[in-house]
């Protein structure tokens, strides 16, 4: 099986997660609640992954980075808590339904939100774009670093600039962009959310929501976090506040070690390798008889390694279909993110998205291109 869809979550894992992931199943005790080794040894553990994520990301300090089960976790608790008493808030033209729907489900509470329409290739003009939708009860700027649909990146430390110019919070989906391109918290962001099982190839169940200094949102759950038991009220304290019931040891032991991976492997050596596949895809499949690509030709600056394209008179999902026969795993149709799909104008048909990872090789990419060209003859003698 040739897998593309690394964009859901990367697969293969490297080996040391698989192997961290088993010995804490093996060795499995509930870090953080008992005084034996065993609980002992798995709390150490946590801590190191806490460490390792703060400094990958340029956290100011370790209990700063919250460990929560998804990205989506993450970005509810963020959203809800910013928002939690009504508001404004601005959000791209290609957001994810982990910002949409929170929104949505907020709007009984007298929130709204504007849509700023992302320009590709000109990030002056994006960057406008969501400076005209600011108003008097703005609260905050929410999107993502990069398109899970179409792999276009966003001005992230502009924005960031921008909401606080304005007095605004910042949240960031790095859903697509934690481990595929740099990203610290010393560019100013308030909130990053990421899923670590993406880019940073940890196991899935596993997410991060990473704080500055300067807030301190609310949380979306309470209950036992090993410290304060006598109290019935939510510890403030970092990071238990935010940690409240028994945490996924075995997924937080894989991520240091995938966290370690792309640290030895280093991301810009990552992120320059995958988008030359995509750019190798590109190059050939535009030159095919009723393919349909959405974007310009990908580059290190301006996008992540993601590809949506069509073939002409197919639904997406059917091209997925017969990807799939010759052993090409890729996802097809909306990919949780019509509204990146309503801005491209693929909202009717869905895209086929390919997302390479460190371990897809040359010779994949080849043997997809050989497919499509098949796939596209096919349908061009319909």
């Amino acid at each position: 099986m040739i897998y593309l869809d690394n964009s859901a979550t990367t697969n293969p894992k490297p080996q040391a997660v698989i192997n961290a992931c088993t010995n804490a199943l093996r060795n499995s005790a509930n870090p953080g609640r008992s005084g034996h080794q065993l609980s002992l040894s798995a709390a150490k553990r946590v801590y190191d992954t806490r460490c390792l994520a703060a400094e990958f990301f340029g956290a100011a300090q370790e209990d700063r980075v919250i460990f929560t089960p998804s990205c989506t976790f993450s970005l509810n608790t963020a959203i809800k808590s910013v928002l939690s008493n009504g508001g404004h808030a601005v959000v791209s033209s290609l957001e994810h339904n982990a910002v949409m729907r929170p929104l949505e489900r907020l709007r009984d509470r007298g929130v709204t939100y504007s849509t700023a329409d992302v320009c590709i290739g000109d990030n002056d003009r994006t960057v406008d774009n969501f400076r005209k939708c600011i108003s008097s009860d703005t609260k905050a700027i929410i999107c993502t670093h990069a398109s899970n649909v179409f792999g276009i990146r966003l001005p992230a430390e502009r924005l960031c600039a921008l909401a606080h110019a304005y007095g605004l919070i910042f949240i960031l989906d790095a859903a697509q962009s934690a481990g595929v391109i740099p990203l610290s918290m010393d560019d100013g962001y308030d909130i990053v959310c990421a899923a670590p099982h993406k880019g940073l190839y940890s196991p899935m169940g596993t997410g991060l929501m990473i704080l500055s200094e300067s807030v301190s949102p609310d949380t979306l759950i309470e209950g036992g976090t090993g410290s304060n038991s006598l109290s019935p009220v939510q510890p403030e304290e970092l990071p238990d506040k935010f940690e409240s019931g028994t945490l996924n040891y075995p997924g937080i032991a894989g991520m240091y070690e995938g966290i370690s991976f792309v640290k030895r492997k280093g991301i810009s050596r990552i992120h320059e390798y995958e988008i030359s596949l995509i750019t190798k895809l590109y190059n050939a499949i535009e030159k095919l008889p009723g393919v349909i690509l959405y974007t310009p030709r990908p580059d290190t600056d301006s996008f992540v390694p993601v590809l949506s394209f069509n073939i002409r008179d197919r639904h997406s999902e059917e091209t997925a279909a017969q990807l799939q026969k010759y052993g090409i795993a890729v996802r097809a149709g909306l990919h949780c993110a019509p509204c990146a799909h309503r801005s491209l104008g693929t909202l009717e048909t869905g895209t086929v998205r390919i997302s390479p990872s460190a371990f897809t090789t040359e010779r994949d990419i080849e043997k997809t291109v050989y497919a499509l060209s098949k796939l596209s003859i096919t349908a061009a003698q319909r």
